[in-house]
């Protein structure tokens, strides 16, 4: 059975603000992925004051610095070096088991390229230390080579995409279908995620949870593997459970579409069973301007 890692992409937005937030965060989840290290250079008695924040069986994946894969590139140079000894220093403190790597849409992976990266895989340390990659460039035969050869993870969002090649460790960066990483997973799409986890056949299945709703779409899937069956993200269902979502954060006078663009991406208790995104029953509605939510509600109780 696969040992199941499960966090989200930082632990800035964990909503426990009478704590320390990492501290909360280590009190729910095991695991994190450090996206601060992505933009900035920590002094590393910070890194160590992150380590004795948490307890001992804390898993730590660090995003190597945009620097490397973004400026420099994987090519052997001194620059490169420089990020890569920085980053495996970090590691180090943090006992992470993995660096992951990010490299953007505009890397193209060109027989120069991919002989750059192959060079520098082969002459730089990181023994312990697993590199995970998550590659949004346009792959190829050689490049899936190369990867196989160092023993790297492919990083994929498992809502969208299956990864290259399987290995013993399964890593996913989960963002779902949204835009600007405003989205929410549905029960079947969790259960969809797990089912391509588990067809992977790794010893180690990685998720690391991104998005505005993130630290709720990590719980409702630790609860899955728990008990088999996902928590209510409201206290009511159908219009009732809409009106609690739009509530939040909705804005009127609003048309139908402009609902279910800024609103829709969120989830809604259909049943006590079912959770489903609020676009769902959105859809249902006449087409008119809304001058209220209470508006809002009438109309999707009568279209039941």
């Amino acid at each position: 059975m696969a040992e199941y890692l499960i966090g989200t992409g930082g632990w800035a937005y964990f909503p426990v603000p009478e704590k320390p937030s990492l501290k909360a965060y280590s009190e729910v989840f095991s695991f994190v992925e450090v996206n601060y290290t992505f933009y900035e250079y920590p002094d590393p008695r910070v890194v160590e004051r992150w380590r004795r924040t948490v307890p001992k069986d804390f898993t730590f994946a660090l995003r190597c610095h945009k620097d490397l894969t973004h400026v420099f590139g994987l090519k052997p140079v001194d620059e490169a070096y420089e990020v890569w000894a920085k980053m495996i220093a970090y590691c180090r403190i943090l006992d992470s088991p993995f660096l992951v790597l990010e490299t953007p849409a505009s890397y193209v992976f060109d027989r120069k390229a991919i002989d750059a990266a192959r060079d520098f895989f082969s002459s730089v340390k990181h023994e312990g230390i697993r590199l995970v990659w998550e590659v949004r460039a346009s792959k190829s035969a050689e490049l899936v080579n190369l990867m196989r050869d160092y023993e790297v993870v492919h990083s994929v969002d498992l809502s969208r995409e299956e990864p290259m090649f399987t290995s013993d460790v399964t890593y996913s960066r989960l963002f779902g279908k949204g835009k600007h990483n405003a989205y929410q997973f549905t029960d079947e799409e969790l259960v969809e995620i797990d089912e391509k986890a588990l067809k992977t056949g790794s010893k180690i299945v990685a998720m690391s949870y991104h998005g505005i709703r993130m630290s709720s779409d990590a719980v409702r899937f630790m609860r899955y593997k728990k008990t088999g069956s996902f928590p209510a993200v409201t206290s009511f269902t159908g219009p009732e459970s809409a009106r609690a979502v739009l509530s939040e954060d909705a804005v009127f006078p609003s048309t139908k579409q402009a609902l279910i663009e800024h609103q829709g991406w969120k989830i809604v208790d259909a049943t006590p069973q079912r959770r489903i995104h609020l676009s769902e029953m959105l859809s249902k509605i006449p087409e008119k301007l809304y001058g209220n939510l209470n508006d809002v509600v009438r109309a999707l109780e009568a279209a039941k």
